[in-house]
């Protein structure tokens, strides 16, 4: 009978690798040793604690900075109506195989009388880069508004031959509203417009077109914190009024065709923030009739500005 070769062998376990068994090399040992403190959720890059860390520091720094994209205005007659009012356009992009009709070629003949770049490009293209196929085969592309420093703008109306005249606006979120009281600030005479940096339209396409084109020429400036500009404003000689109900001066009894003056116009809803409320030199009102609760803010804001301009007129 055959010896069997694993008959003595008791004990020994079987084992299916081949060639000579190597140990860990201290690699077990080394990985059971601690390895520090975890690090804190903000100090981890792939954290929403570290995006939140790094936006603190951005809004602690003093200046809150958003990158500035080019805008793209579709459809036939925004387009036009850009055009019109002399928004600054880099290029008009048309869709190929796109029917001509008179507002593209009135386009089209603005664009080319102003040197704008005409773009002929496929529809997919103009499709992908405004998200859907609403554009009616005609875009403009629109650069991001230049704003001016509310310390160059005291500077500079500091040397004009008036009293300066410049209008604040908070907790004002329709472009709408800004663009049509950038226009009437420019009408009567005024300085300049200075909003906030966050929770405030900014200028846009649609603020550039209810400007009616007053945006190129009247300076807008975008402020960090409102209640140091409009501390600021103070310190160089300005009154600052803000327009509110229940004020204890109502614009009869005000007179703003003198001194140097900044109008503060809150929203419908929210109003005047605490702060910046706090800080006005004159809370003021604007009479209408019992049954009408309170006006648009670019409409309060336009009777005041044509209001104060009366004024000025009347005094020289």
């Amino acid at each position: 009978m055959a010896a069997n070769p694993n008959h003595d062998r008791r004990g020994v376990r079987k084992s299916n690798k081949k060639g000579a068994v190597k140990g860990s090399g201290g690699q077990r040992r080394r990985g059971l040793e601690g390895k520090g403190a975890t690090p804190k959720a903000e100090d981890r890059v792939y954290h929403a604690a570290h995006k939140r860390k790094i936006e603190r520091k951005r809004r602690d720094s003093g200046r809150h900075t958003k990158e500035a994209t080019t805008e793209l205005v579709v459809g036939r007659n925004p387009v036009i109506e850009c055009l019109h009012a002399k928004v600054p356009a880099l290029g008009l992009y048309v869709a190929q195989g796109t029917g001509n009709d008179n507002r593209l070629s009135e386009a089209v003949a603005i664009a080319n009388s102003r040197g704008i770049p005409i773009l002929e490009v496929p529809r997919q293209d103009l499709d992908n880069m405004t998200g859907n196929g609403m554009h009616q085969g005609l875009g403009l592309q629109i650069p991001p508004y230049k704003y001016a420093e509310v310390s160059d703008l005291i500077a500079e109306a500091a040397d004009a031959p008036a009293p300066g005249m410049f209008v604040i606006l908070d907790n004002i979120t329709d472009p709408r509203n800004l663009g049509a009281v950038i226009r009437s600030t420019a009408a009567f005479g005024g300085s300049g417009v200075i909003i906030p940096e966050r929770r405030s339209a900014g200028v846009t396409a649609v603020a550039w077109r209810t400007s009616a084109g007053t945006a190129a020429r009247l300076p807008v400036a975008r402020a960090t914190n409102l209640t140091r500009t409009v501390q600021e404003f103070q310190k160089n000689g300005y009154q600052v009024v803000g327009l509110d109900a229940g004020g204890q001066h109502t614009l009869d009894t005000y007179d703003g065709g003198t001194d140097p003056v900044v109008i503060v116009v809150g929203s419908e809803g929210k109003g005047i923030s605490r702060l910046v409320r706090e800080n006005c030199d004159v809370i003021m009102s604007v009479p209408t009739t019992d049954w009408v609760e309170s006006l648009n803010a670019s409409v309060a804001a336009g009777v005041v500005l044509s209001e104060f301009a009366r004024q000025r007129r009347v005094g020289k």
